[in-house]
């Protein structure tokens, strides 16, 4: 029984199947660092380009890595980013846009 709940150190924190995924697990922390600071500069209104760009970055590179990702926590991971992403990207679109006053 505890050999079982044994970790192998060299695998993967997101494998859950035992064999390395390091696409994978790149794209789910490019994902989560991209969801939190879109979200985080969207709550500041001066910073819409910033969140609205880091927002569609992330929602790209977390649907590419909902694609290509293996396992239920990989999965996991990339909708809590991309759900952040989202939110980041909606609330720069609406205080201004990706363009928002450097071009028009």
């Amino acid at each position: 029984m505890a050999q079982a709940m044994r970790r192998d150190p060299g695998h993967s924190l997101f494998a859950t199947d035992g064999k390395p995924h390091p696409l994978q697990d790149t794209l789910v922390g490019v994902t989560l660092v991209l969801g939190v600071l879109s979200f985080v500069t969207a709550q500041f209104h001066d910073l819409h380009l910033l969140s609205s760009w880091t927002g569609l970055i992330g929602i790209l590179t977390g649907a590419y890595g909902q694609f290509v990702s293996v396992t239920t926590r990989e999965r996991f991971a990339l909708i809590v980013g991309l759900g952040a992403a989202a939110v980041g990207f909606f609330l720069g679109m609406a205080r201004g846009g990706l363009f928002g006053g450097v071009i028009g």
